[in-house]
This record gives C-alpha cells, sequence and structure tokens, in this order.
C-alpha cells in the first residue's frame, strides 16, 4: 500500500506503525504526498504509539534499595573486597591512625618530631592498622 509508506516516510517511521482509519475511497484518492499531509492532519493517518517496557517494577525496586532492602546473599555478585569501596576503607584506616595519632601526641608518648615522621608514615600507607601503629610506637619509645 502506497499511503501507508508514504505516511511513514512523512512521520519517520516504519509502516508497521501506521494506522490508516479513512475509507478506501479517500484512500484511493490519495497519491501524492500532499494527500497523506492532508489526512495526516484531519487525523484519518495516525501513527501507533511506541511500545517500551515498564519501569513501575524497576522504580518500586530502587525505592527499596534506598531504604536499604535487597541486599542479601542472593543479589551479591561479588566477594565482600570487590563491594567495598577502596578509597572509603582508606580514608576510614587514615582517619583512624591520625586521630590515634593526635591523642598520642596530647598524651605526651609523642613528641613532635616524631609526630611528623609518624604522619608521613600514616600517609604513605606504612601501617596496616591502628593496632601496627601502636605496636610500632611502643617498639620506637621503649
Amino acid at each position: 500500500m502506497i499511503q501507508k509508506r508514504l505516511a511513514a516516510n512523512i512521520m519517520g517511521c516504519s509502516p508497521k506503525h501506521i494506522r490508516i482509519r479513512a475509507t478506501p475511497e479517500e484512500i484511493k484518492n490519495a497519491i501524492r504526498k500532499a494527500d497523506v499531509r492532508a489526512l495526516i492532519k484531519q487525523g484519518k493517518i495516525e501513527r501507533t504509539p511506541s511500545k517500551s517496557n515498564s519501569r513501575g517494577r524497576i522504580r518500586k525496586r530502587d525505592a527499596q534499595k534506598a531504604k536499604g532492602r535487597q541486599r542479601g546473599h542472593g543479589t551479591r555478585k561479588g566477594t565482600a573486597h570487590a563491594r567495598s569501596d577502596t578509597k572509603e576503607n582508606w580514608k576510614r584506616m587514615v582517619r583512624l591512625q591520625r586521630k590515634t595519632l593526635r591523642t598520642l601526641r596530647a598524651t605526651k608518648i609523642v613528641d613532635s618530631k616524631q609526630y611528623r615522621t609518624l604522619y608521613t608514615k600514616i600517609r604513605g600507607g606504612f601501617f596496616r592498622s591502628k593496632r601496627h601503629l601502636l605496636l610500632y610506637v611502643k617498639e620506637q619509645t621503649s
């Protein structure tokens, strides 16, 4: 059907998506693009609405995830190490070590010169944990 192809060309879609609701005589007379445009303007030729997957279920699941639900063993794909943010872990560890170092300086266990060297060691990732830092300080002071 030439009219369907012309309408698809005008509307910029596939002929599959064109619906014609005009009488057979009107369709037969519409042999030019201008005629088809007129039928489109009258609403006798229209494009069917595109169908897509509903996002309702996804929105509901995302809302639940925002609350902290649906994060059990069945949902997980990677290991615990892969799922945790390495930068966040680093920040947590360094902040804890620096806080410990400040308390050590405040209680006069570490002097300002030692504080500076230990601070740079923390920054360089020398200490594995707070316990490792305290062990190192104990060895150095005794």
